[in-house]
Formats: C-alpha cells, structure tokens, sequence
C-alpha cells in the first residue's frame, strides 16, 4: 500500500476530524483525483508537437493522455473547432497517491528558488491548481529528449466543502505551501 494513502488512513483522518469536527469519518474530506493538462496551442501548426507533449505526459504519469479538443474556433489564434490542441491525464486510486508522493517528495523540491507552492491557487470549492513552467522538473524526462519546452497545470479534485478543509487536507499530505 502507498506510503500517502496509509498516513490518510492512519493520521490525516483523525487529525481532520478533530480539526473540524465531523461525526462521521465519511465526511472527512479526501483526494478524489488529480488531473494533469498540457495545453499545446502550437499543435494547430505542427502536429508533431502534440505527439511529444502526449509522450512526455505519459512519461510523467504512466497513464495515456487523452488528446483535448477545440469546443469552439477562435479566428485570432487560427484555431478550429474540434481542433487537437491539448492533452490530459486523470489520476485515481493507487496512480493518483504515487503521482502525489513523487510530486511532494522529488520534483517540487527539484524546481529552482522553490520557496514552497502558492496558497492563494483554491476555486472556493475546495480544488487546487498548481501552474508549472516546464516538465524538466520531473526526474523521468531526458533533457536530451525535449522537443520542446512547455509547462502544464497540475489540478488537485478533493471532496472538501471549503478552502480551509482542502489546505488543511493537502498540507498534512505534506504540499509545501508558502508560510
């Protein structure tokens, strides 16, 4: 069993629960999933370019990404409706805690001047989003094989009521965040 998942069964429950209160411990917020999107705007050009994003992706996730979309044409960025413009990857069970403890413990760690992750990055539902400059910081990618540089957005889908809840849920998983 994963080494996150045990500390959310064994402390972060009871922590939580004491914290706020709850009567029942299926009330205790938990991770649901984490999706991982890559935007590749330059794909409407060179289609090549979205094949190394999805191969870099699975590299980072060990999932299959799956290509995104257009939903609609945008004339001033030449983009068509239906249009490939992207890919993402949707986290869960086992794979989701792996990815969270190689996230928390090697590449946010590996990321330069790294002062700890933004608190302000909540949407009032209890999700966080965590924005990323380039996928170098991942211990799997070979520099060597970089097509090219791109950053991705990392979103963290919890079942917490409040912002209050998702941080106090994502800190005691160990999310360094900004003092």
């Amino acid at each position: 069993m994963n080494r996150l998942k045990e500390k959310y069964q064994n402390e972060i429950v009871s922590n939580l629960r004491e914290k706020y209160d709850y009567k029942s411990v299926m009330e205790v917020p938990k991770l649901e999933k984490i999706v991982v999107n890559m935007g590749v705007g330059d794909a409407t050009s060179n289609s090549k370019l979205l094949d190394a994003a999805i191969a870099d992706l699975a590299t980072i996730t060990g999932q299959k990404p799956v290509i995104t979309k257009a939903k609609k044409a945008i004339a001033g960025f030449k983009i068509r409706a239906g249009q490939p413009i992207g890919c993402k990857v949707t986290l869960r069970g086992e794979n989701m805690y792996n990815f969270l403890d190689k996230l928390i413990s090697i590449t946010l760690p590996r990321v330069r001047d790294f002062r700890g992750i933004s608190p302000k990055s909540f949407d009032g539902r209890g999700n966080y989003t965590l924005g990323l400059n380039e996928q170098l910081i991942f211990s799997e990618i070979e520099y060597d094989n970089v097509v090219k540089v791109r950053g991705m957005d990392i979103v963290f889908v919890t079942s917490a009521k409040t912002n209050e809840e998702a941080f106090d849920l994502l800190k005691d998983f160990g999310m360094p965040f900004k003092k």
